[in-house]
């Protein structure tokens, strides 16, 4: 589990400073201005989205397996099996981008340059190009769907087995424990497809920009900033590292305010 996590952390702490920098940067100066090569760099970059995806369903299997077979969970997920499926998501990633990408390097932009959105995505792209879109709107949407769907199957059948699992513990506090331990990742995969899927799998993705910014910054600010208090606050070592460290910094707060206030009176006492 923490394997995947460790992954799922470096590609949202990726995913956001490819964005979230630019964003700040542009509100602070008020310079909205940015060149092509740029824009088109950080598109690229939205294989970590993709990978992202892929990486969510290989979790759900993780947390099946945890529930299924706990005594046999080191041995079926060990470091080689968890090393291949992270890779398989990083390959799948970007093989499913790399088509529409290339794509959308070749369009053309005749007057209008103005983008209507807050960072770099397909969608304001097609809706300045001068070129025709149909073709390449249409791979987006087959490609968003060969990803979402296939993906969520997965993530669908691995939890309808969980939960046929956890029906079947006799104690009670079993099955709390249980549905405590896959809440956060089902919350985490509501956020992730849901938006994606209303973003990238519609008739045309010229439509409805506007409320697609809305969408991304979700995606792009809001969920990865829930993420870390999702999955570690949940946790209860995490928890207990999180008090002790709370625990050692009001100590070492009352025990210089303390020393302060001891010199503070023998100081005035010797005047």
């Amino acid at each position: 589990m923490y394997f995947f996590l460790q992954n799922f952390s470096f590609l949202e702490i990726s995913f956001t400073t490819v964005y979230i920098p630019r964003f700040l940067y542009s509100l602070s100066t008020g310079d909205n201005t940015i060149t092509y090569n740029a824009y088109t760099s950080q598109i690229s970059f939205l294989v970590y989205g993709a990978t992202e995806v892929f990486l969510l369903a290989a979790m759900s299997y993780d947390r099946y397996v945890a529930i299924r077979k706990p005594l046999h969970y080191t041995t079926i997920m060990n470091n080689r099996v968890c090393t291949i499926l992270v890779l398989c998501c990083w390959i799948s990633g970007l093989m499913i981008i790399i088509t529409p990408l290339g794509m959308g390097l070749q369009l053309e932009f005749c007057d209008s340059s103005i983008v209507d959105h807050f960072g770099c995505d397909a969608s304001p792209l097609f809706k300045i190009s001068c070129s025709d879109t149909w073709f390449i709107e249409q791979t987006v949407i087959i490609c968003a769907m060969l990803t979402f769907f296939i993906r969520l199957r997965g993530v669908i059948l691995s939890y309808l087995c969980i939960i046929r699992t956890i029906l079947r513990f006799p104690s009670i506090q079993e099955r709390k424990k249980a549905y405590s331990t896959c809440s956060s990742h089902m919350f985490v995969i509501s956020i992730t497809y849901g938006s994606c899927i209303f973003i990238y799998i519609k008739p045309s993705a010229k439509e409805e920009v506007g409320i697609n910014k809305g969408v991304s910054l979700l995606t792009t600010s809001v969920a990865p900033l829930l993420d870390p208090f999702i999955y570690t606050l949940r946790n209860k070592q995490v928890k207990q590292a999180f008090n002790d460290i709370i625990k050692k910094i009001s100590f070492l707060v009352h025990t210089k305010l303390a020393v302060y206030l001891i010199n503070h009176r023998e100081e005035k006492i010797i005047t």
